[in-house]
């Protein structure tokens, strides 16, 4: 018996791992390969696999063999699990859609004998099998709806899993157990997923069931701390009954009268519950410092709060306002205030807008146009303004460093990017008339313009007081940026005197967090939107006169002397700068804009960068932020760098930046390695590349005047680019995912528009940067794989045109590439066999880039070509020969020997058929293999059972 145990185990268990390869080899079906191959298994061998473990499940389940028991479960899950149509569920993903089960397995689906078996095992078995037989009830439920021959078929399915889950909610059996917990509550919450109410309420015992089910759910709610992942499958079934509500036919009664509203107040009773007794120490496990956590409970609950607005509005107004008393009280206060109560105090304000705001968001998506609606959302929005005159008042003026009071700020910022959406704005405005005017009758707010001014003087608040809190200063400024980037918004802010301070004053003084070297970042941030605003309008004058804070700080640097400038002040004063002029920059979208700045800074203020860059060199908080805002400022994004025809502008700048990266570079080159290499050297090295790529691909520059006239701005360039390049070891390269785009970028660049520097190098240094590119068409980063086939196909292309067409290599580029490739005969030639190797044996998704160097490399030469099928016909299987054979010859037809788009169409077509073919023939050879397997499996276990 203990051999046959054991047999019958390793069945089971091939099974499941030929499954899981199976999904494994099936990445969303990229290939037609793949579709086939999984498309075969699925439809010759997966039901019979289903079968095979529900026949093991039933003569098990009386048996004391647990780890067969596990591994038939399992292998039921697997199946169960699999991906039927090529979606590619994410398995890290708490939630999926319908399970797309063929119609084939219908008449094992409507047994009820199959639900039944798994609601067996729950019930009979250990925690560890208990859970994963709820999450194959979890998959049964979640069935496509035309799998069932009819209507009443699926009700008995629908009756069936109603009467399994109430059993479980009668007993309560199993649930003590977290993980059984959790699936439990994923099960209930396929019902809304699936079925709909109408289909609910004609099951036989539904009132029942529903009552159950709200039960539960009440008791999930107090039981936060355990509980609290949970809860949003069972908030999300609510949801999705309320809102069926209208679409309910029959007389069939939904109850949810009765249950929701109890469910509502529960919720935020238990928030509040939440924030008395406090948590730990762990910041991820509070809501309210967790936006994913946060999200997930409140992402379905404003719909049951919308269900009976009314008194939900009423329930939420009542607790809010001795809260929002005591608050206020509190504020008057400068002595014998207890912290601790104010902290709760702020907490529970903070859940009560957070969901206020969660319920104007769904405003817009719920359609819920009528004007008594309008009316609550105003009542509630109401409170959240009048609290907003507190937070900032009396005492609490003086909390800006304690947690909760950070926590409440946060909350009142979501309320605010939710309220514009549904209700600022020319068309909000007018549609929601009842709105304003009831802020109006309460608060004297009777438009916008108004609300963004109440909005405005929050942001200018927080950016003045707030100089420590990273998040509250980054939220506010991407309530700010949000505002200044719509259109609508953006006009109407320059309306305010906020804003006009704002943009004419933006100095430390004013705002102190510009001072905090941890809120750098948010500088440029804080700067992009400046920029949009003052962009906003066409006015040179207004720009210079916003600039003056910069400027101010551009003379004082510009004044100390060198015996000066390593002082930590030049630094941070320099940090802060090259900041805000990046977000300046960003936020030039045209060539007027770009003009304004080009205009401002050179050639008056570029001197400083140079400077900068040559006395920092060895500090990269400072050179790291100087390279960024050169990288953004040479960007032509929307063709914003185009300057005039007689302009000498292009050429100039590129002159700087050539200054610029040769005077970085050669500095870094010549300090030794310190601990982070990353950070220390490598970090600015890809900046530099990056500037470098995008300013030799602006199309703003004439490159042949600097050869042309005796400049050497773009040889130093080059050289120093290379060099630093050079200095990094390749596997250093492609270890950092930065440094690994910019350069294989940088190399596109080259190969595309400077081709001559790289032909004249040494042989060696050739061969290291060709080699380079192979490495970079084998890595997993499509777009790096792009460029580096785009870079090969170039150098194809200079040979084929220059040495191969022609009489003899005429040119000193093109006998240097002879001298190469003489060198080294087998270059081309490897990378023929990579580009074929990635073709025919990987799921690549640049198959068209790929093609291009493909027949460029074809086309050098004829005995390449011929040695390399060869080569793949001898890796293959004797009797796949000659079909091999032929599909090398199709792969060449009708190609000429031209590098012309069209014979490259023709080819890149042909290479499509002939991927598909060779995979066709290693796939089915494969599945052929797999149905054996299975054959002998099946005989084994029907003999051992």
């Amino acid at each position: 018996l203990g051999q046959a145990t054991d047999h019958y185990a390793i069945g089971l268990k091939t099974l499941n791992q030929l499954i899981s390869e199976m999904n494994q080899s099936n990445p969303g079906f990229s290939s037609t390969h793949h579709r086939r191959v999984v498309c075969s298994f699925r439809d010759q061998s997966l039901f019979q696999i289903f079968q095979i473990s529900l026949t093991s499940l039933v003569q098990l389940k009386n048996n004391e063999l647990t780890r067969l028991q596990e591994l038939a479960l399992s292998l039921s899950l697997k199946c169960l699990s699999f991906d039927f149509v090529g979606t590619t569920i994410d398995e890290s993903s708490e939630e999926f859609g319908t399970v797309q089960i063929p119609s084939s397995w219908k008449p094992v689906l409507e047994d009820p004998s199959t639900l039944q078996i798994f609601f067996d095992y729950y019930a009979l078995s250990k925690p560890h099998l208990s859970r994963e037989a709820l999450e194959c009830l979890v998959r049964l439920a979640s069935v496509r709806r035309s799998l069932f021959t009819n209507d009443a078929t699926r009700s008995k399915f629908l009756a069936h899993l109603m009467t399994g889950t109430k059993e479980i909610l009668q007993t309560g059996q199993g649930l003590a157990d977290h993980d059984n917990y959790h699936e439990f509550c994923r099960l209930l919450g396929r019902f809304r997923v699936n079925y709909q109410l109408s289909e609910l309420v004609n099951v036989e015992g539904y009132s029942d069931w529903i009552r159950l089910v709200a039960e539960f759910t009440s008791k999930s709610l107090l039981s936060w701390q355990w509980a609290s992942s949970s809860v949003y499958y069972l908030l999300g079934l609510w949801s999705r009954l309320v809102t069926s509500v209208p679409y309910l036919k029959g007389d069939a009664p939904s109850m949810l009268d009765e249950f929701v509203p109890k469910i509502t107040e529960g919720f935020i009773t238990s928030r509040f519950d939440s924030v008395q007794a406090g948590f730990p120490d762990d910041l991820s496990e509070n809501p309210l410092d967790n936006v994913e956590l946060l999200q997930d409970q409140l992402d379905c609950f404003p719909y049951l709060c919308r269900y009976q607005y009314e008194s939900s509005s009423l329930f939420i107004i009542k607790i809010m306002e001795p809260i929002l008393e005591l608050y206020a009280e509190r504020a008057r206060l400068q002595l014998g205030v207890d912290k601790n109560e104010l902290s709760i105090v702020e907490g529970k304000l903070s859940w009560i807008v957070h969901i206020i705001a969660a319920i104007l968001k769904i405003k817009q998506s719920t359609g819920c146009s009528a004007e008594s609606q309008e009316v609550i959302d105003a009542e509630l929005s109401a409170r959240v303004l009048q609290l907003i005159n507190v937070t900032d008042s009396g005492l609490h003026s003086q909390r800006y460093g304690e947690l909760s009071k950070q926590r409440l700020d946060r909350a009142i910022l979501i309320f605010f990017q939710n309220f514009r959406k549904s209700y600022v704005g020319d068309q909000a405005m007018y549609s929601s008339k009842q709105l304003y005017a009831r802020l109006s009758e309460l608060l004297g707010l009777h438009d916008h313009l108004l609300i963004l001014n109440v909005i405005v003087s929050k942001i200018a608040t927080n950016l003045k007081c707030y100089t420590e809190s990273e998040e509250v200063i980054d939220h506010t400024l991407s309530l700010f940026l949000e505002l200044a980037s719509g259109y609508m918004t953006g006009k109407l802010l320059l309306k305010l005197d906020t804003i006009k301070f704002i943009v004419a004053n933006h100095t430390r003084e004013n705002f102190p967090f510009l001072e905090e070297y941890r809120c750098s970042r948010s500088r440029t941030t804080f700067y992009y939107t400046i920029g949009w605003l003052i962009f906003m309008e066409d006015s040179p004058v207004k720009f210079k006169s916003s600039m003056d804070p910069l400027l101010q700080v551009f003379v004082s640097l510009e004044a100390t002397p060198d015996a000066m400038f390593r002082t930590d002040a030049v630094k941070y004063a320099l940090i802060g700068l090259m900041r805000d002029l990046r977000g300046i920059a960003m936020a030039t979208n045209s060539r007027r804009t770009y003009g304004l700045l080009f205009d401002w800074l050179y050639p008056a203020h570029m001197p400083l960068l140079l400077k900068g860059i040559s006395h920092w060199s060895d500090t990269p908080e400072v050179t790291t932020p100087l390279l960024k805002f050169m990288a953004e400022f040479v960007l032509n994004k929307a063709q914003r760098l185009t300057f005039d025809s007689s302009s000498p502008n292009g050429i100039l700048l590129f002159r700087e930046v050539s200054k610029l990266i040769v005077a970085y570079g050669s500095r870094i080159l010549s300090l030794p390695n310190a601990a982070d290499i990353y950070a220390f050297k490598y970090k600015g090295i890809w900046i530099s590349l990056t500037i470098l790529s995008r300013a030799l691909a602006g199309n703003y520059v004439n490159f042949g005047v600097f050869e042309l006239y005796g400049d050497r701005a773009l040889a130093d360039a080059l050289d120093i680019a290379l060099k630093m390049t050079l200095s990094i070891p390749l596997t250093d390269i492609l270890a950092f995912r930065k440094l690994t785009r910019a350069y294989f970028a940088f190399l596109e660049v080259l190969f595309s528009s400077h081709i001559n520097f790289i032909l004249n190098l040494d042989t060696n240094t050739f061969m290291h940067i060709v080699g380079s590119l192979e490495s970079g068409l084998k890595g997993l980063d499509t777009n790096i794989s792009s460029q580096c086939a785009a870079a090969v196909d170039n150098l194809a292309a200079f040979y084929f045109n220059n040495i191969t067409m022609g009489e003899a290599p005429a040119t000193p580029p093109a006998i240097n590439l002879a001298r190469h490739i003489s060198d080294c005969p087998s270059l081309f030639p490897e990378i023929l066999k990579t580009l074929f190797e990635i073709v025919l044996f990987e799921d690549c998704g640049n198959q068209w880039s790929l093609s291009r160097p493909m027949l460029s490399l074809i086309l050098l030469s004829e005995q390449m070509f011929t040695n390399l099928k060869a080569q793949i016909l001898a890796s293959q299987p004797a009797d796949q020969h000659q079909r091999l054979s032929l599909c090398f010859d199709k792969l060449m037809a009708d190609v000429t020997r031209s590098l012309d788009s069209r014979n490259r169409d023709k080819f890149t077509q042909n290479l499509t058929m002939f991927r598909h073919e060779f995979r066709d023939m290693k796939g089915f050879a494969f599945l052929g293999m797999v149905g054996a397997l299975l054959q002998y499996d099946q005989f084994f276990l029907d003999t051992r059972i």
